[in-house]
């Protein structure tokens, strides 16, 4: 089992060195804020996964050391003590710092009032930033442009995305030990039962502050590294969005193991760079996608691959095949019904079409969707998407009986989704 992580590992790490080989210079300028987002979603679970703290403004240290960034590429012209490839080493002290200062305040309190203090510090920042011209620069923002430094002339994607890599290597590399240390045990330990951690001595509140600036350090790593890609830093990057959107990815992915934010943001930033040019929907799919893994996946997508997985070596893959196929079958169904309802609701209600259809002046005009007309009024153009759902939601209850009947035949295993509202009477595995 050892081995075949380490070699699933080593295979990602020799397709991410592939990128720019394989893919398209817009795609590798994609896969550049994969790497950031993969990075700043794992220190966010450091704080929130393995801390047990939900933070809801951790975008102020990415932002932080975004901004951090850019004036050290402005003062050191990418020359002297800090070229252009240590450039994130001005970010990781400047998130270090406001991580302590912030994490001293926002740690003395715990549950809901530790995430409201996160989100005023965080709303405060934000609030200031435009004000503080010569710090944040406006609402203009500051600019700044890599320098070459050791033969690297840093102006194509390409240098950028390798450099990136090896940071985000690296600071994931630091993020898995630092789990091994003591002080990681402990953060564990916050997470289960702080008030044991208390009565065995520890100083609850100094660990929490270690971890809460520990996480801020790398989350400004992230940010410089975004701002070395943007070679510019704006007040927006504040925003309450930024915190949503790690948020969203390491929950999505499975924000209590280790690599699953990773897994979790890299999808998500791939379907926000894909989707959204093909419709206006695009927040909509990744808000039900994230009730959808909120729902039946609580570990996330890393902690579903972990549940099949133990199931297929449990049980044997090619008794749970007809499982999973019919999970698949489901999963198509249920997508197939949903995308096609929404983008008709969504070209339904439109402004334009309603316009289109005042100015036809004979009823609602045929709607065009996946190269077809519908017509609104026909009752097989509602009927279809309802009917996929009905299918999908029938399949998916099928392929549920059949996975607890496979496992309540052999060996107990948990069932991959979190769906007992349809299984059966005395069908929990």
């Amino acid at each position: 089992m050892v081995k075949t992580r380490r070699f699933l590992l080593l295979a990602a790490i020799f397709g991410l060195v592939l990128v720019p080989v394989l893919l398209s210079q817009s795609l590798v300028n994609a896969a550049i804020q994969m790497l950031i987002a993969s990075l700043f979603a794992c220190a966010f679970s450091l704080l929130c996964g393995q801390g047990g703290m939900l933070s809801f403004g951790h975008a102020a240290y990415f932002g932080v050391g975004a901004f951090a960034t850019v004036h050290a590429m402005n003062a050191f012209n990418g020359a002297g003590l800090l070229p252009t490839p240590f450039l994130p080493l001005v970010g990781a002290a400047m998130g270090l710092v406001v991580g302590l200062l912030a994490g001293w305040f926002a740690t003395k309190r715990s549950g809901v009032y530790f995430a409201m203090i996160t989100l005023a510090l965080a709303e405060l920042l934000y609030a200031l930033a435009p004000h503080l011209k010569g710090w944040f620069g406006g609402e203009a923002g500051v600019s700044s442009m890599r320098m070459p430094a050791f033969g690297l002339s840093f102006g194509s994607n390409t240098e950028v995305y390798y450099l990136t890599l090896i940071w985000v290597l690296v600071s994931l590399g630091l993020l898995y030990l630092f789990t091994l240390t003591p002080l990681g045990r402990l953060t564990l330990g916050l997470r289960e039962n702080a008030r044991r951690l208390s009565f065995l001595g520890y100083n609850v509140h100094r660990v929490s502050v270690l971890v809460f600036a520990i996480s801020a350090m790398f989350s400004g790593i992230a940010g410089s590294l975004q701002a070395l890609n943007m070679e510019a830093a704006n007040y927006v990057i504040f925003d309450l969005q930024g915190s949503a959107e790690v948020l969203l990815n390491s929950f999505i992915g499975g924000v209590t193991i280790f690599l699953g934010p990773v897994l979790g943001a890299a999808l998500m930033t791939f379907f926000g760079y894909l989707v959204s040019d093909m419709t206006h929907s695009w927040l909509l799919y990744k808000g039900l996608l994230f009730v959808v893994v909120m729902l039946f996946m609580p570990r996330g997508i890393a902690g579903l691959v972990q549940s099949v997985a133990a199931s297929g070596r449990r049980q044997g893959f090619t008794r749970l095949a007809p499982s999973m196929a019919l999970y698949a079958v489901a999963s198509l169904l249920l997508t197939a019904g949903t995308v096609y309802l929404v983008e008709l609701l969504q070209r339904f209600f439109s402004q334009d079409y309603r316009s289109l259809a005042v100015l036809n002046g004979k009823g609602w005009p045929p709607i065009a969707l996946f190269g077809a007309q519908w017509d609104p009024t026909a009752v097989l153009t509602w009927a279809l998407p309802v009917l996929a759902l009905i299918a999908g939601v029938a399949v998916l209850r099928l392929a549920h009986s059949r996975w607890i009947f496979v496992v309540e035949n052999g060996e107990c295993v948990q069932a991959p989704l979190a769906f007992d509202s349809v299984a059966p009477k005395g069908g929990q595995p």
